[in-house]
């Protein structure tokens, strides 16, 4: 019974994207053109911040040794990265744009802006807002965090800043955290008389304790990045640098360590863990198995016992 209801709950969650390889080459093609800063290195751009909305999120395709690593850089300055309608949509269509493109191996959310991640909700384009509209842009801000945390690949949030409210929503959503030791972060919505309404009420008991989730949550409390550490919110904490993108670039060698792993392999890896720790361990115990034999008649698996046995590094092809 436990296989088979395993194999339901993996039939649900599993996708396998068969998007034309040429469809998805274009894709990443278009948005390196049109959204582009300087990566991987240093996160401040030669250029002034532009006050355009389309130019609110920056994605870049790195290449080279770097294949495979997306890099997506919120980029509204004056708004400390809020979260807005335009942003909301230019999210979307960035993550369709990543599950269509089997190359991709990891993702790396970031932030252009210096000494901010994320502020949370923009709060003068929500005083603008009609009450009835209100709850449908919360609901689309919470699908967006839900589509970012169902991407198949790994994703990490690198947090060189503040992350408050669905800013640090949107950082629970990815799979590692990673913050700078000066970081802020924080589900402050209770000042606001609200509640966490992207996910934060949910995701964050799953990361950290429910007692201590609670805690924070009912006190609005901000922790910096060492106190995130301690509790289990960020995976590392490291000393900021005079650039200020010294967690983007741990998060940079983090993606760079999974980048050479069989493809498939991470995404089944993934599946496994995230619905497996949902259901009972007898469930969680079938769905590891039906992700296992996704991985068998793989081309990736055979390279991977030829390298082995003739002592070099595999060549993964995803396939």
């Amino acid at each position: 019974m436990a296989a088979l209801l395993g194999r339901r709950v993996l039939l649900k969650a599993f996708r396998v994207h068969t998007a034309d390889r040429d469809s998805a080459c274009r894709l990443a093609a278009s948005t390196i053109c049109t959204r582009q800063y300087d990566f991987p290195g240093k996160l401040r751009t030669a250029r002034p911040y532009s006050s355009d909305s389309k130019d609110d999120l920056r994605v870049r395709y790195l290449d080279g040794d770097d294949a495979g690593i997306v890099v997506v850089g919120l980029n509204r300055p004056k708004a400390k990265n809020a979260i807005s309608k335009n942003l909301v949509k230019m999210m979307f269509d960035t993550v369709e744009d990543i599950k269509k493109n089997n190359k991709v191996r990891s993702v790396i959310i970031c932030s252009v802006v210096p000494g901010v991640f994320c502020a949370g909700a923009d709060l003068k384009e929500r005083a603008k807002m009609h009450q009835s509209e209100v709850g449908p842009f919360v609901s689309k801000a919470r699908a967006l965090i839900t589509e970012l945390g169902n991407l198949p690949v790994p994703t990490i949030a690198a947090i060189d800043g503040a992350a408050l409210g669905g800013g640090l929503e949107m950082a629970l959503a990815c799979d590692i955290r990673i913050s700078s030791n000066n970081a802020k972060m924080g589900l402050v919505e209770t000042k606001l008389a609200i509640i966490p309404g992207a996910g934060g009420t949910q995701r964050l008991p799953r990361v950290i304790s429910v007692s201590l989730a609670k805690e924070l949550i009912f006190a609005a409390r901000v922790v910096d990045g060492k106190e995130a550490h301690r509790l289990g919110l960020v995976s590392h904490s490291v000393e900021q640098n005079e650039s200020g993108d010294a967690a983007y670039l741990r998060a940079l060698e983090l993606a760079r360590e999974i980048n050479p792993q069989g493809p498939i392999a991470v995404r089944m890896a993934k599946l496994s863990i995230n619905q497996g720790i949902e259901v009972d361990l007898a469930t969680g115990l079938a769905i590891e198995e039906a992700c296992y034999a996704q991985v068998i008649p793989t081309k990736d698996r055979l390279e991977g016992l030829a390298a082995f046995k003739e002592k070099r590094r595999p060549h993964y092809k995803g396939e």
